[in-house]
């Protein structure tokens, strides 16, 4: 073996071989045009060489020719219409019913505002004349308008991935349509998947064009886009720790002045209480704890339009004068500095407008829509308006200004209800917090944790553990330390104030880069709505030292755990694509791969998509015999929400057909749920499997019947290699779609059939190599299915800078011990795991 094809033993174990850089066609690659497995030398190279030792033999010669048939998604060829769009046409009253549930489940959180605005609105501005109470009602009005229902409602609902919504799923969507996922394992087999729905930039729209190939050239700007929405993804999980805290103690605080003696210290008390026992019982579910959240929140919609309009009525209708926004001048005019003070009380007025988007993936954008439009805004508005009425009268009830305005016949029922609605508020952001962390954990971003599923119908609802004692104990540590829904309210702003702009930077590029609108129009939604959340940003900073420090701390510390642990994974990958297994090297060990081969299935999980992982050969170095059908499992997931069970599996070939080696990736989205047992999951996969060597002997056949038909026409420069593609490839694709066309039409073509298929194509059934390959495979899965699995160990090298030393061997070291484990996270049986250590020197 030459000097570059020595077996390094250490504690990182390399198997290299002879590795050549031949460009154009010298690549092996996929059907579709991706880059395969073999590292291939170039077309020259085996041309100069022909007849010298090692390039010689005729086999050796037509091994290393770039194979027409080693990808086909087997899965995805049988299903019937396009990789379109699925939409989600419902009849109008299911859209009606939709509408409803939102009300439970999104809109909790921005209807238990009026608990806290005002009071805290005029904690910082002295209620002097009318200009005080008509300035501040004006601005919640129009905030209320302009952001949730202009910005939210009529445009970024608009921008969802396939139905789904949040930071994520915008994410998700730049990644689709440009290279700008910082783990390189894109493929273009990915992109057939239905809903991927590509519609690529055209080159008509220069502009589109060239957003794209500056995201995906300046690495520095894939950083920054990953870390705003790390940074927004950061956000949303610290309104998971003070929503709960604030709209609780809102709640509770309505007993000081009805029960004597019942001071602060009651209410944190109760309030703590109630949220031990709101956290308590999440791992029993949404859906059981959820029964009457819609019911709830309608009525307590209903309750708070009601006590509006009654307020409206007795007390000052002239407030309706408010819609003049001349009054924000006047408010500004009177109270200067104290009225910019006051920003970050008004802004909590739209907490929860975040919740419109992120929870869209359970509703539709119609239902949102409505249900926001028709009872949400209006009974807000009502609601704020018949509390600035009250104050008109009694500007002294500032301080607990909504249960002030309740009829006093009322107070407890709208206590009750004001209650339920305040943990309903709290249930909606736990269970975003949830679904957030699972869709960083499926796209690299966050260390894996046990996530149980707690419903068995409906795909979303899930149950982390981990997080959800934790945001338990946060809470009570906010509610312990502040004591105040003031303060929680000025750290409360900053979280939504901060995830509300990383949607406006998204969505803008979305408008750039993918729905290709008008220059002036993609530029006035960050110029209206940026602007509108940059003066609140800017007014909550100013309340850091009041408690605003509080969401920064929470997003400063997720933020680090999840870059760190995305920039360790991306590491880790790229040192496993540095150090795969030579294609050469597989050649020299031969078809026993240098050991003795035994039935059974050897499934070794790795992360590579393309080549043959290093730890293969420490498996071959340490095991006295290997099993006799090896498939390399690739658990990858794609950005996109759902991949269909059909297209869950994307096989190949790797190695000769002696070898009996295949790649087997098996893609989810970062909404789906891998709930299936390893039984089930082995037996898909071999069904898979087998449909794969069926459908590549028919197309071996069909290659090689018109290879001899067009042998007299094949002209010179058919051997021009340095041309685009890879030979072979297009020529595949045609007649196997055209193909496949034709069987589903039926016998009305079977004339076209006979043309597409030549008679003279051996069928399946009587390919005798297809038949030996099959009852091998048979006798395999008879003996059994073992899973090989990596326990590796990640180490920055030495010569690295102390900083990346520091990341690598401390934090993303600590972070991987302790997060679920590989053979856990997959769902294998212990029984049948075979592990080895590897150190991967990053």
């Amino acid at each position: 073996m030459e000097e570059g094809d020595r077996i390094e033993e250490s504690s990182s174990v390399r198997l290299t071989g002879r590795t050549y850089s031949g460009g154009g066609v010298g690549e092996s690659r996929w059907v579709d045009g991706s880059e395969v497995d073999s590292e291939s030398p170039p077309w020259s190279l085996l041309d100069e060489n022909e007849g010298k030792e090692g390039y010689g033999s005729l086999r050796r010669r037509l091994v290393k020719k770039p194979k027409r048939v080693d990808s086909f998604d087997v899965e995805a060829m049988e299903i019937a219409g396009a990789h379109g769009h699925r939409s989600k046409d419902l009849s109008t009253w299911r859209t009606l019913a939709l509408a409803f549930q939102t009300l439970g489940v999104v809109y909790g959180d921005m209807g238990t505002s009026p608990l806290y605005v005002f009071s805290d609105v005029f904690s910082k501005v002295n209620i002097e004349s009318d200009v005080d109470i008509l300035g501040a009602l004006s601005l919640v009005m129009y905030t209320i308008a302009l952001v949730p229902l202009a910005k939210y409602v009529f445009v970024v609902l608009q921008a969802n991935d396939n139905g789904e919504g949040g930071t994520f799923a915008l994410y998700s969507l730049i990644c689709r349509y440009a290279k700008v996922n910082m783990l390189p394992n894109r493929q273009p087999a990915d992109e057939q998947i239905s809903s991927f729905k590509l519609k690529l930039p055209t080159p008509e729209l220069e502009r589109a064009l060239n957003i794209k190939e500056t995201l995906e050239r300046r690495s520095s700007l894939k950083t920054l886009l990953l870390l705003l929405v790390l940074m927004g993804t950061s956000m949303v999980i610290g309104d998971g720790i003070l929503t709960p805290a604030i709209s609780v103690m809102s709640a509770v605080s309505g007993l000081q002045g009805e029960i004597k003696g019942f001071n602060t210290t009651a209410v944190v008390v109760v309030s703590i209480v109630i949220l031990v026992a709101l956290f308590s019982i999440q791992r029993f579910g949404t859906s059981k704890v959820g029964v009457m959240f819609a019911p709830a929140l309608a009525l307590w919609f209903f309750s708070l339009g009601s006590i509006g309009i009654y307020n409206l009525v007795k007390h000052d209708i002239t407030v309706i004068k408010a819609f003049n926004p001349a009054y924000i001048y006047f408010f500004f005019k009177k109270n200067s500095r104290d009225a910019w003070s006051a920003l970050g009380g008004c802004v909590l007025c739209i907490t929860g407008a975040e919740a419109m988007f992120a929870d869209l993936g359970h509703f539709s954008v119609r239902a949102i829509q409505i249900a926001f439009t028709f009872v949400v805004f209006p009974c807000l508005l009502l609601a704020y308006m018949g509390q600035a009425a009250y104050l008109m009268r009694y500007p002294d009830s500032s301080g607990r200004i909504f249960y002030d305005s309740v009829p006093d016949s009322l107070f407890w029922p709208v206590f009750v209800v004001a209650t339920i609605a305040a943990m309903i508020a709290s249930q909606a952001m736990i269970s975003a917090t949830f679904s957030c962390v699972k869709q960083s954990m499926a796209l690299g971003c966050f260390p894996r944790l046990k996530i149980i599923h707690t419903s068995r119908r409906l795909m979303g609802q899930i149950y982390i553990p981990v997080i959800n004692w934790f945001l338990m104990i946060m809470c009570v540590v906010v509610v312990s330390i502040f004591r105040s829904t003031t303060d929680i309210a000025n750290a409360y702003g900053i979280a939504e104030v901060g995830v509300m702009m990383v949607t406006t930077s998204l969505v803008t590029l979305v408008m750039l880069l993918i729905w290709q609108t008008n220059l002036f129009m993609a530029l006035c939604f960050p110029l209206v709505f940026g602007s509108i959340e940059l003066i609140y940003f800017s007014a909550v900073l100013s309340k850091v030292l009041e408690g605003g420090w509080l969401p920064l701390v929470f997003a400063a510390f997720f933020l680090t755990v999840m870059y760190i642990w995305n920039y360790g994974s991306v590491l880790k990958y790229q040192s496993e694509v540095r150090e795969k297994i030579s294609m050469d090297f597989m050649h020299e060990l031969g078809s026993t791969l240098g050991t003795v081969r035994v039935p059974g299935i050897g499934l070794l999980y790795n992360e590579l998509v393309h080549g043959i992982p290093s730890i293969f050969g420490q498996f071959l170095l340490s095991l006295p015999a290997i099993h006799s059908t090896i498939v390399f499992v690739c658990i990858k997931y794609v950005p996109v929400p759902v991949v269909p069970q059909e297209e869950r599996f994307l096989f190949r070939r790797v190695c000769p057909k002696d070898y009996h080696m295949f790649r087997c990736i098996a893609r989810y989205g970062y909404k789906d749920i891998r709930k299936e047992d390893h039984h089930a999951f082995e037996q898909l996969l071999v069904q898979s499997l087998e449909n794969f060597l069926r459908k590549e002997a028919q197309d071996l056949a069909l290659e090689s019947t018109l290879t001899e038909m067009d042998i007299d026409s094949v002209s010179v420069s058919s051997r021009d290699y340095g041309t685009q593609g890879t030979y072979g490839n297009e020529e595949l694709k045609i007649p196997l779609m055209h193909d496949r066309r034709l069987e589903e039409a039926g016998t009305s073509t079977s004339e076209e059939a006979s043309v597409a298929l030549p008679s003279s194509v051996m069928s399946s059934d009587e390919d005798p190599s297809l038949e030996y390959e099959l009852s091998a495979l048979r006798e395999a899965i008879d003996s059994g299915f073992t899973y090989f699995l990596a326990h590796g160990d990640v180490r920055a090298k030495k010569n690295s800078v102390f900083l990346k030393k520091l990341v690598i061997n401390y934090f993303y070291a600590f972070l991987r011990r302790n997060c679920r484990a590989g053979a856990a996270n997959m769902s294998v049986p212990h029984m049948n795991i075979l592990q080895v250590g590897m150190t991967y020197m990053v």
